[in-house]
């Protein structure tokens, strides 16, 4: 090694100016301080993470997103058990024709948020259409679902008011009550007797909001929403309902939880996405009241902050309702399916299935 002193000697005037424009001060360090308390605390949370057992890593697929797809690494195909694409639509070649279309006659994207010059008229038929699926007065389109929920009780709840939230709920449904000032309240997973006790405790709120998943990803738990409407009509509350995992598929003509249950009526608002059974691709909506949506349209940030939703997605998205509102042949033979995997399962001395 080159000694300090002996390469200040041998080392031009320039090669100075350049260890010092790219310094420890450059680096976002200190002179003064060389320890890196982002860079310790990253790593520790890596490092634990990796302990637990909860890191992840991500498989890469070379496929379309199938039943069977192909993944870096492996020459084989492998079957595909993991992914939301419950009707197999993420790469029917109908969606891909309409997104294309689509693409050709209104663009790759927007460029803005909606209430500049972000709205075209698919963006308002997809609306129209979704509304008519759900049989609500209005929708409003987001990016995606995450920023639906997002957006949803900031905008419409606030200290005076109460939401009671199932414990189970998914993320994005916790995240966006965290943004709202609203009293919280969280009831015991799908406990009808907790979800009372807590109805009484915010008794005195202005606007009592009870938020559940429809159907529960995890387990695959389906809330029992005639019990929850009960109950939102002895206390005078609203119903929210995370309808994700069940639109398209759940219930007799595919309309989800509320559909299942025949209490379409008695839901005030379903948020879902157009991101898992309805062609897999992105985008999320909130259906409900007229006048509920057009707050939302106003007051919900990730809708008024994120560029609106690509053409293609939107094309692609209106010939899925047209296909899963034509007829139940998709969520049949996905009912036809599972139930013929389940009665295998069952059959088998080592693997034990959930009760229906």
């Amino acid at each position: 090694m080159i000694s300090s002193t002996r390469f200040a000697k041998v080392a031009p005037s320039h090669v100075f100016r350049i260890l010092n424009k790219f310094g420890p001060r450059r680096r976002g360090l200190s002179t003064a301080a060389k320890v890196d308390p982002l860079g310790d605390k990253v790593h520790s949370d890596i490092e634990e993470m990796r302990i637990a057992g909860t890191y992840k890593t991500e498989r890469v697929i070379v496929s379309p997103q199938k039943a069977e797809i192909k993944v870096s690494n492996r020459n084989q195909p492998v079957l595909n058990m993991c992914a939301n694409n419950y009707l197999g639509l993420s790469s029917h070649p109908d969606l891909i024709v309409a997104a294309k279309e689509a693409m050709d006659t209104h663009g790759l994207g927007l460029s803005s948020v909606r209430f500049i010059c972000g709205t075209q008229d698919i963006h308002r038929e997809l609306e129209e259409v979704i509304s008519k699926f759900h049989r609500k007065e209005a929708t409003i389109l987001y990016p995606s679902c995450f920023d639906a929920n997002a957006g949803f009780f900031e905008a419409v709840l606030t200290k005076e008011d109460a939401i009671i939230s199932d414990s189970l709920n998914h993320a994005s449904i916790i995240d966006g009550i965290r943004l709202c000032k609203a009293q919280r309240h969280r009831y015991e997973h799908m406990n009808m007797k907790s979800l009372e006790e807590k109805l009484v405790a915010s008794k005195d709120a202005r606007i009592k909001m009870i938020a559940t998943d429809g159907v529960f990803s995890m387990d695959g738990d389906i809330a029992p929403l005639r019990d929850i409407c009960d109950l939102a009509d002895e206390y005078g509350a609203y119903v929210f309902v995370d309808e994700c995992h069940a639109t398209g598929f759940i219930g007799k003509t595919g309309r989800g939880t509320p559909e299942l249950c025949g209490v379409e009526d008695r839901v005030l608002v379903i948020n879902s996405t157009l991101g898992k059974a309805l062609g897999g691709a992105t985008g999320g909506y909130t259906t409900g009241p007229n006048e509920l949506i057009d707050l939302l349209r106003n007051k919900a940030r990730p809708y008024l902050f994120s560029n609106t939703l690509a053409p293609a997605v939107v094309g692609a998205s209106l010939k899925v309702f047209e296909i899963i509102s034509h007829n139940t042949e998709l969520r049949d033979r996905l009912e036809s399916n599972t139930t013929f995997f389940r009665e295998e399962l069952a059959k088998s001395q080592t693997i034990q299935t959930l009760p229906t």
